[in-house]
């Protein structure tokens, strides 16, 4: 194999580093832009769209390229609205991002089968067309369940992180803070230990400093999320903002039941971890075992046989 020079693998290197600097700084100023947008809206799960077309300095319209992806493929505008909540449930939830998607499962269908017929043997025509199919039925299936498994990570990771929420929310309304002035508490206080939750209670008050009515921002917090506890406290802390109740009640009841409910799935998973390990004790220990314990044995016998037939 031809090897490069140090200088240019160096160059190749920073190169890379450079790109993907400027990636990263691009996705992070977009990102800021679109909470942005997601604030200034009215109501809970309509996020603000951008325009297909931007405005060039000498005043006419330049199509974006999600304008141009659209236009060329225009099946990617089924998969966007498809799979925006999803998207969106997982924590992707920018203008572009449904379309980026759809887009990369269009490239993992073409690509992944491509990439495996140059390593798949070329003994007979059948062995790689059955090759090439079952690596597109990879294809088809990871992107979904690469996305599957997103959706139901962020939900843990709020779902886990929401009763020491609650509690710092009663701690703060107890000492005399506004609902409002607790959540942006909580929520930076959240940022290190739950990012994801501490991100959604940082989007509802700037709703609310938007203008946007408490029941909406509460409300958006399970559209973003699915997450049902989310819904079951936003509908109780609506209910007891209408009927004048105490929210200290609410959140203190609230906190308790969801953190009993956390203990429970975690005996639930404990309970269903001998289960779960009875396949790979059946096919990986189990034979281990047999052959380290029977295999001397089985080995003086074979011998001792061979000696009697001698």
């Amino acid at each position: 194999m031809l090897a490069l020079p140090v200088s240019l693998s160096l160059l190749v290197g920073l190169l890379l580093i450079a790109f993907g600097v400027a990636g990263y700084a691009w996705i992070a100023n977009h990102r800021r832009q679109e909470l942005v947008g997601r604030t200034m809206t009215g109501t809970d799960f309509a996020r603000a769209r951008r325009s297909s077309a931007l405005l060039t300095a000498d005043g006419q319209k330049a199509e974006s390229v999600q304008a141009r992806l659209l236009r060329k493929f225009p099946s990617l505008k089924i998969e966007d609205s498809k799979y925006a909540e999803k998207l969106t449930h997982a924590g992707f939830d920018s203008a572009t991002a449904p379309t980026l998607y759809a887009t990369f499962r269009l490239a993992a269908l073409v690509s992944i089968p491509v990439l495996a017929l140059f390593w798949a043997p070329r003994h007979s025509m059948g062995q790689v067309a059955l090759v090439a199919l079952g690596w597109l039925a990879v294809a088809w299936v990871l992107p979904r369940a690469l996305l599957e498994r997103a959706v139901r990570r962020r939900q843990e990771r709020v779902r886990h992180g929401l009763p020491d929420a609650l509690d710092l929310l009663v701690v703060c309304v107890e000492a005399g803070i506004s609902i409002d002035a607790a959540i942006l508490r909580v929520a930076r206080e959240m940022q290190l230990p739950y990012p994801d939750l501490g991100r959604e209670l940082l989007i509802v008050n700037r709703k609310t400093n938007a203008g946007v009515t408490r029941e909406e921002a509460l409300r958006g917090l399970w559209h973003r999320t699915g997450v049902e506890e989310l819904r079951t406290l936003s509908s109780s802390l609506i209910q007891s903002e209408k009927w004048g109740t105490s929210i200290t009640k609410v959140l203190r009841v609230s906190a308790a039941t969801f953190r009993r409910r956390r203990r429970q799935n975690a005996e639930k998973r404990v309970a269903m971890a001998p289960v779960k390990m009875t396949l790979p004790l059946v096919t990986l220990i189990l034979p281990a075992l047999f052959i380290i314990i029977l295999g001397p044995a089985v080995m003086q016998v074979i011998a001792s046989l061979r000696g009697i037939n001698n």
